[in-house]
């Protein structure tokens, strides 16, 4: 149930906590940097870049606001590339706390690293597809608005929603393939196809699951954004009332890297509660579907495989599973277990 998954995720972290939180630190450690950077950069050079800005012509500031744009796309792409194969190790702790197992930072990468490359190699295959999801559109809407002129701008928006509509239901279906490439030791191809397997017929509870977490992700990340917020006016009067320049910029800089800092924590509680809550789906559907509470139960009686990850053995051993099937989660022969799945 909803309110199973969500108790389950915050007992994940509270019992693993240094392996969640110190992967979602990773995971929100470049963004992170970038934004306290970009506040020392501004906050140092705000009057060279005001003067400059006035002297420039419109070539220059085209130039600027393409460079910039270009490198934000790049910072995201390699964060959500970081992200997706921290997603895949975040998998063990989850995987692990269904039996009460802890799981320490150390351990979970050395469970996880067989499985290194081809999560690097699915991570690049996810990120291939969100660039073309994001330039089939923008292609589109400059092909539209070229050849039909005001007919097409009207046309941007349906178009808009079909892309939209797109990548959501791309999106749950493949949802899960990071945690099955390494708990059922699969390949980037094989992991997108077991995903794409596991979610049939599931689509609309994971996407409402989905949803509601992210809902509740966003308020309470603002509730607790807000007195950041509130932090530059409040210290630059009562730290700095009748300071110089120099005094401002240092408070600048210093508000500036805290708001960094605060918001990667922020989002690093955020990320792992959103990971649990992807990888507790991942075995939700495997038990719906390949009979993995079974095994867990016995897997809790027998105590066996101590230090391994829970449900690896059961995907792999069972008889007629094939990797390389259109469906790798269903058995196939005589003596496939349970009730012949």
């Amino acid at each position: 149930m909803f309110g199973e998954i969500l108790d389950g995720s915050f007992q994940t972290i509270r019992r693993n906590a240094k392996a969640m939180l110190g992967a979602s630190l990773l995971a929100q450690s470049l963004a992170a940097i970038l934004a306290a950077v970009l506040a020392a950069v501004t906050a140092t050079s705000a009057r060279s870049i005001e003067a400059w800005a006035e002297s420039a012509s419109a070539a220059d500031l085209t130039s600027l606001g393409l460079g910039f744009a270009v490198a934000i796309v790049l910072v995201s792409v390699l964060t959500l590339f970081i992200a997706s194969v921290l997603q895949g190790a975040m998998v063990v702790p989850v995987a692990r706390s269904v039996l009460n197992r802890p799981t320490g930072f150390r351990q979970m990468w050395g469970l996880v690293k067989p499985q290194v490359g081809a999560l690097i190699r699915l991570a690049a295959l996810l990120m291939a597809a969100a660039l073309l999801a994001m330039l089939l559109p923008a292609a589109a809407a400059v092909a539209l608005i070229a050849g039909m002129e005001g007919m097409g701008i009207l046309l941007l928006i349906p178009l808009f929603l079909g892309f939209l509509a797109l990548y959501i239901w791309l999106y749950i279906k493949l949802m899960v393939a990071p945690a099955a490439v390494v708990v059922e030791e699969l390949g980037a191809l094989d992991g997108l196809r077991r995903s794409w397997d596991l979610t049939r017929a599931n689509w609309w509870r994971i996407l409402g699951i989905t949803l509601a977490v992210g809902v509740m992700v966003g308020i309470i990340s603002q509730v607790v954004m807000i007195p950041v917020s509130l932090l530059p006016p409040l210290v630059a009067n009562f730290v700095s009332p009748h300071g110089g320049s120099e005094q401002e910029i240092a408070v600048a800089v210093a508000i500036g890297m805290a708001t960094a800092v605060l918001g990667a924590l922020a989002g690093a509680v955020a990320y792992a509660f959103q990971t649990s809550v992807m990888a507790l789906i991942y075995l939700d559907l495997r038990m719906r579907k390949d009979g993995l509470d079974i095994s867990l139960l016995r897997m809790l009686e027998s105590g066996a495989d101590p230090d391994g990850i829970p449900g690896r053995r059961e995907a792999t051993g069972r008889p007629g599973w094939n990797p390389g099937s259109r469906n790798p989660g269903t058995a196939t022969g005589t003596g496939a277990w349970p009730d012949g799945r």
